[in-house]
């Protein structure tokens, strides 16, 4: 992090999260956290002359957004024992957890995580004291989520048992939270490879959620795999489908009509697949893992086709999924799929940042310096992620809502 509120940056190229600007060098000029003044050239020397310091680098982008974490929870332990009596310390303790995932995002470029729910407001917690703390990312919170009683989703949600909870709680949680989380169906039977449980709401609970949370001002994230759970959620119209798996081409192009955006997450299957001996599943079980990330990869290639906003985020916090380093790894997995360099990145920057309503998803004059500084172009090296030379979270994300 660069000290003083007035500073200059000297890039050979720079991504501004959209399009590549490729033939510097290129100066920006920094003042009170914002952009100033972006200028073909290298006018370091100058600046200096005026007292301001000129940071220098190989290229300049916005900084990454990991768009599906929950930072109470920490991915790195494997051990099923561990995981579980994690869930059982102390708040505070997992405030600790929640605060040391912030600081190790943003050592690894991610300067905003959208957090994804949990039941102790650790992610409110976070998201108000990231917007004071410069050593740590900045946080989108979905505070607690809604889900049917005696269903999935304990850890990040509250129960609705009929439309009056569902009414009352929304307006209640869109008190703080930036989005409404919305648990719609279970997780993922890898030995059967299927959703194999009814989704939590039908059709009219979900536009209810969805209409609800319009109301009051906020879009709405879904939890949800399987065909009859994202027919669902896409037909009520919600603001994101995460995770998504056993997608089919026809809902994608009703997501695409709906301006419903998706988050895939690869990540936490990808880890099950490639260490299996984690979590003990047999050669049949892997052999599911194996198509079912291969169908995700299908279909996220179809999702870019047909016009689907694509956002790039890791579930963070699952296990095997650190947090920070999981979005490198996402987006190895969305280059495997055939997505270009220019796709990936968008996703994890300038759009998700619309997503999310910012009025300045880009890099550009007037826009929070939120911003990575990389020795080379990952266009020419995609590596050059993993160490960035400089990460700079700008201020607090939500400035405007997405109404979806």
């Amino acid at each position: 992090m660069t000290p003083t509120d007035r500073f200059a940056v000297v890039a050979d190229g720079w991504f501004d999260g959209e399009r590549l600007h490729a033939h510097g060098p290129f100066t920006f000029r920094i003042e009170e956290g914002r952009i100033a003044d972006i200028a073909a050239g290298d006018f370091g020397a100058t600046l200096a002359t005026q007292g301001m310091e000129a940071v220098r680098g190989g290229f300049l982008m916005p900084g990454l957004v990991d768009a599906h974490v929950h930072l109470f929870l920490d991915g790195a332990p494997t051990d099923g024992a561990q995981r579980a009596a994690h869930l059982k310390k102390p708040v505070e303790d997992l405030v600790d957890a929640a605060r040391a995932s912030a600081r190790q995002a943003l050592a690894c470029g991610v300067t905003l995580v959208r957090d994804a729910g949990d039941r102790h407001g650790i992610n409110h917690r976070l998201r108000d004291e990231a917007a004071h703390s410069p050593g740590l990312a900045q946080v989108r919170s979905a505070g607690l989520g809604v889900k049917r009683p005696k269903r999935y989703g304990a850890f990040m949600a509250r129960d609705v048992a009929d439309d009056d909870a569902i009414r009352a709680s929304v307006r209640e949680l869109a008190r703080d939270s930036d989005e409404i989380k919305l648990i719609l169906t279970g997780i993922i039977d890898f030995d059967a490879g299927a959703v194999t449980d009814e989704p939590q709401f039908d059709l009219a609970a979900a536009r209810l959620v969805v209409d609800t949370a319009r109301a009051c001002r906020r879009t709405t994230m879904v939890h949800c795999s399987g065909a009859a759970g994202l027919e669902i959620a896409a037909r009520a119209g919600v603001g994101s489908i995460e995770h998504g798996f056993f997608m089919r081409r026809d809902l994608l192009a009703l997501m695409a009509e709906r301006d419903v955006a998706w988050t895939p997450t690869f990540c936490p299957v990808h880890f099950q697949w490639a260490q299996p001996e984690a979590v003990g599943w047999s050669a049949q079980t892997v052999g599911n893992l194996r198509r079912i990330l291969d169908e995700h990869a299908r279909h996220l290639l179809i999702a870019r086709e047909l016009g689907v906003r694509l956002l790039l985020g890791t579930d963070a916090g699952s296990m095997g999924v650190e947090h920070g380093h999981a979005v490198h790894e996402e987006i190895d997995r969305y280059l495997e799929a055939g997505l270009t360099t220019t796709e990936v990145l968008q996703a994890a920057t300038a759009t998700a940042r619309r997503h999310f309503g910012h009025p300045h998803p880009r890099l550009e004059r007037g826009a929070p310096f939120d911003a990575l500084l990389l020795e080379r172009s990952p266009f020419e090296d995609i590596g050059a992620l993993r160490t960035p030379l400089h990460a700079w979270a700008g201020q607090p994300a939500c400035e405007g809502e997405a109404l979806q």
